[in-house]
């Protein structure tokens, strides 16, 4: 074959490899073809040339490009529209990121090649899962983290969901690679690769009917709001009383519940400056039905600079005791900008509203409505571990949100999967109030039990049973997968490694 064949098939396959990424999105939600993840990790593998590391490394880099670049399309959206940045500048960052993320996969590529493991189809088995795990949990830790599209939440509505309360989010992404990797041996051990496939999501069947928690409690009623407050309008002077009245009304219209729930960031001012009017006279109201409150609020405090206050995204409990949750995760260039004093001077870049925010650090839950609600706001959902550092305390998940953000994109629905899964893996109801949508309430095993159409003003009210006790994950956290997946890393490596020796010495 001529070199340039040569080069036009190696070009050829990169486009493959983007292909399968591409179509590994179709996955997630909302179209939750999650046969594709599979099939998209089983393209990749059948087109990692295994003899030459750098040009697999490559392919695993086109990989990532078409998963990330179609799945986290959407942050153009929020860096233009939302973020006021010219859109050449909003398509470079957004590459970028794209560009770091595909960097995992071409990592988990290379090694693949390295280490030769494709004429060996158990140590294939071994090594795949674990090097993808490693690798999403990398993505996941490093410069604050974006687990977004981990592989494992393609499967929040298969048999392998069973698992996910005893391994956790990147315990079910080693299973779907695993899956994949069984595929790609099947040829060479038939009988037994079967039988390991049947196994593995047989198991996970067996398990969605093993019930890790238990009532905590009587169920109580909760409404949820949903303002559908544009954008652009949020902040605005002249729209604030609209949007403080909408949810006055929204609120004084479900006092018949025990907890009713405000999105992220309902009131479009910070609390000090609606607290002693506003507030206190819906809190007088819910107070004669008993009626507690979670609210969706800016704070600003004081701090040792009296001329550099402290922001807080906060959300406030109103009702039977008054208690706070500030934020912890914050959003970089959304919720706190990395050397903002610099690109803010960029011809006004990055000076997106509400942009310069503290982080709360670890918090207890809240006591509402004679529970303990575990609260995360936005993007906090998607970090497990983080969510289960306080969940065994508590009887409820609540996430409130703004996905207004995003717009009409795929992001909403990833957002919603995600944080499905940590009601699956913690075995609490979550129960969530977003601005646009999407609006739900979720049971402790993660099924949808009411969810309100996006872009509308709703209102959902529906009675939730609290639970109480601990899965294994929340018990354990990832400590238990990553140990084995670095265990099985070093066994095949080593093995690897005394073979070489072995064969070099005959």
């Amino acid at each position: 074959m001529s070199k340039r064949a040569q080069a036009l098939g190696n070009k050829l396959q990169n486009l493959l490899a983007m292909l399968a990424g591409a179509l590994s999105v179709a996955a997630f939600a909302p179209l939750s073809l999650s046969v594709l993840a599979v099939l998209g990790l089983l393209g990749l593998f059948l087109l990692i040339p295994y003899e030459q590391p750098r040009r697999a490394a490559w392919r695993g880099f086109y990989f990532g490009l078409g998963l990330f670049g179609v799945g986290t399309s959407w942050v153009v959206i929020s860096i233009h529209e939302f973020g006021h940045s010219p859109l050449p500048l909003a398509v470079v960052m957004t590459l970028l990121m794209v560009v770091y993320l595909a960097l995992f996969p071409a990592l988990f590529a290379w090694a693949m090649a390295r280490t030769h493991v494709n004429t060996h189809p158990w140590r294939f088995v071994l090594l795949a899962p674990a090097l993808w795990v490693v690798g999403e949990w990398l993505r996941g830790s490093l410069f604050t983290g974006f687990p977004w599209l981990n592989i494992g939440y393609s499967q929040m509505d298969t048999w392998l969901a069973g698992y996910a309360p005893l391994l956790g989010i990147y315990g079910l992404g080693a299973l779907v690679v695993t899956t994949a990797a069984l595929l790609f041996v099947v040829r060479q051990r038939p009988v037994r690769a079967t039988v390991c496939l049947l196994a593995l999501w047989g198991g996970g069947l067996a398990l969605q009917s093993q019930e890790w928690v238990g009532p905590s409690g009587a169920p109580i009623r909760v409404s949820l709001l949903q303002g559908n407050v544009s954008q652009h309008e949020k902040w605005q002077p002249e729209v604030r009383a609209r949007t403080l009245s909408l949810y006055e009304q929204l609120t004084e219209q479900h006092l018949d519940s025990d907890l009713i729930i405000w999105p992220e960031t309902a009131v479009p001012a910070f609390y000090h400056a609606v607290a002693e009017n506003y507030l206190a006279d819906i809190l007088n109201r819910a107070g004669e039905s008993q009626t507690d409150l979670l609210i969706g609020v800016p704070i600003r405090q004081a701090s040792a600079d009296p001329e550099r206050p402290r922001y807080y995204n906060s959300v406030v409990a109103l009702g039977g005791q008054f208690a706070v949750y500030h934020k912890q995760h914050l959003v970089p260039f959304g919720e706190y900008v990395p050397l903002g004093d610099v690109l803010r001077s960029i011809g006004g870049v990055f000076n997106l509203p509400m942009s310069d925010f503290s982080s709360g650090g670890l918090q207890a839950p809240l006591n509402v409505a004679g529970q303990q609600a575990a609260i995360t706001i936005c993007y906090e959902i998607i970090f497990a571990e983080e969510v289960r550092k306080n969940i065994a305390a508590a009887t409820l998940l609540v996430n409130v949100s703004n996905d207004a953000w995003f717009g009409r994109s795929l992001a909403p629905p990833q957002h919603f999967e995600m944080a499905r899964m940590r009601a699956l893996e913690t075995g609490r109801p979550l129960l969530r109030a977003t601005n646009t949508g999407i609006t739900a309430f979720v049971d402790h095993r993660g099924r949808v039990q009411q969810q309100a159409p996006t872009f509308s003003v709703q209102v959902l009210s529906g009675s939730v049973q609290p639970m109480q006790g601990v899965t294994p994950y929340v018990r354990y956290g990832n400590a238990p997968v990553m140990a084995l997946a670095l265990l099985s890393l070093l066994s095949v490596l080593s093995l690897a490694a005394w073979r070489e020796r072995h064969r070099a010495m005959q």
